[in-house]
């Protein structure tokens, strides 16, 4: 049974692949129905009614008609799945909680429709190709959802990294280690520890999972004949993607900012975006086919470009025309780790910020490999590698006539109600996805605000 101190450690970590927050009774309970049948057909997940966006517990009430008809929307989900609404007090407050299992009858299916948790969100299936992927999944498990016999808890977690966890997922340092691992379902029904967690909370992870390595190999010239570095990062995925970052680190050319006076900090300028480093990297750690036991993630430095690769193509549930708008994750558990960080983003974005990024640096549109191996090709700028390519000149004048963002904000002055797609259309060489992470970019420079809701509102350029 959910605990008032269980509700307030979810609270804070804040919503995520196993956690959905209601600030009160929708009217379509419904939509609550569609939450849990999601839960569901993933790992399970907890459902809290009182708790707003801003992870504040405020409370709800919840009489007797409401929870009739709450419960009554639960029973339409087919088969039958044994979850029941309840009511927590936290201090003093009214929270409604459904807790939901990982069910054992999938696919579990509401008036006909298939809902499924895909990282923080719920999504509805909708084509053919992703409900075929699903029934063909149906009677699998996640290789990060499956129990991982091998590891003891008590002597392979790694002690050091779960203050830096928590400290990143805003988690008070107080909160025992145990409740945290219950409360995100770390744990199978057998307290057995979970792969995904084994990898993600392991000291040596790669002992027990094969392969669980990143591998970072530097050549000289633009082919594989000379090697002149070669390393293999083990230990947990969040220390993997520390330690290739800082591999890079000394392989790139990085130039330095003086942001100010007053002994404030150098800022780094990476030859290709820091963060399109960022992206890729987590991207393959939490999307890599683990099963494959024959690859390893790799990135590789040549004198003109930078490979990032990691078994597993895309997945089958993502058709070549939804690639980077839409994400299918096959560790959601990882993913949802790496989110509990706060070091992915909104789901299927990250392909179209690091085509974005790539496009604001002056840089070649990054080459994307989808079948068997996936993997992203990143060009570097010519001023390092001394080769000067029609597409890199082509790009430079792009970025030199007009940024993106100047172009946006044109567009924004002249017609202020112009949504994502009318602004992609417009531009003609960015996508709906990157349009998005442009205007989030200049609210946050404060160049541009919101004024009303995202339907029905407008844009205002700030002066």
């Amino acid at each position: 049974m959910i605990t008032s101190d269980d509700i307030k450690l979810l609270v804070s970590a804040g919503e995520g692949y196993n956690t959905e927050f209601k600030v009160s009774v929708p009217n379509k309970v419904r939509e609550l129905s569609e939450e849990v049948c999601a839960f569901a057909n993933a790992a399970g997940g907890t459902l809290l009614i009182g708790v707003d966006d801003a992870n504040n517990i405020v409370g709800c009430t919840i009489d007797n008609a409401k929870r009739s008809a709450i419960q009554n929307s639960l029973s339409e989900i087919t088969p039958t799945l044994p979850c029941n609404l309840s009511l927590v007090e936290v201090d003093g407050k009214t929270i409604g909680v459904i807790e939901v299992p990982s069910g054992p009858q999938k696919p579990y299916v509401l008036s006909g429709s298939i809902f499924v948790r895909i990282g923080p969100n719920s999504q509805k299936l909708t084509t053919a190709e992703q409900m075929r992927d699903f029934f063909q999944q149906a009677d699998k498990i996640y290789f990060d959802e499956a129990p991982c016999q091998e590891f003891e808890p008590s002597t392979m977690i790694d002690t050091d990294f779960l203050p830096i966890f928590k400290a990143e997922a805003r988690i008070s340092t107080g909160v025992p280690n145990e409740q945290l691992f219950k409360n995100f379902r770390l744990y199978t029904n057998g307290q057995t520890f979970k792969n995904g967690a084994t990898l993600f909370f392991g000291k040596q992870p790669e002992a027990i999972v094969d392969k669980a390595i990143l591998r970072c190999l530097a050549f000289q010239g633009i082919d594989k004949r000379f090697i002149i570095d070669d390393q293999a990062f083990g230990g947990n995925l969040y220390r993997q993607y520390q330690q290739a970052m800082q591999w890079l680190r000394g392989k790139l050319a990085i130039r330095y900012d003086i942001e100010g006076q007053g002994g404030l900090p150098r800022k780094e300028i990476w030859e290709i975006p820091e963060t399109v480093f960022k992206e890729t990297i987590i991207n393959a750690l939490a999307h890599r086919d683990y099963y494959d036991k024959g690859a390893v993630i790799t990135i590789e430095v040549f004198d003109n470009r930078v490979e990032i690769s990691n078994p597993g193509g895309l997945v089958s549930a993502i058709p070549e025309s939804e690639f980077g708008k839409r994400s299918h994750s096959r560790n959601p558990l990882i993913f949802g780790l790496f989110a509990r960080m706060h070091l992915v983003e909104q789901v299927g974005s990250g392909i179209g910020r690091i085509i974005e990024l790539m496009k604001d640096a002056g840089l070649p549109e990054p080459i994307f490999q989808k079948v068997g191996i996936f993997s992203v090709t990143l060009y570097r700028p010519s001023s390092v590698t001394g080769e000067t390519t029609q597409e890199t000149t082509q790009e430079t004048t792009q970025k030199t006539t007009q940024k993106t963002e100047d172009r946006i904000i044109d567009i924004l002055a002249s017609n202020p109600y112009a949504s994502r797609s009318e602004i992609a259309d417009t531009l003609g060489d960015i996508t709906e996805d990157g349009v998005k992470y442009q205007l989030n970019k200049l609210k946050k420079q404060g160049k541009i605000e919101r004024v009303g809701p995202d339907k029905g509102g407008h844009w205002k350029i700030k002066q």
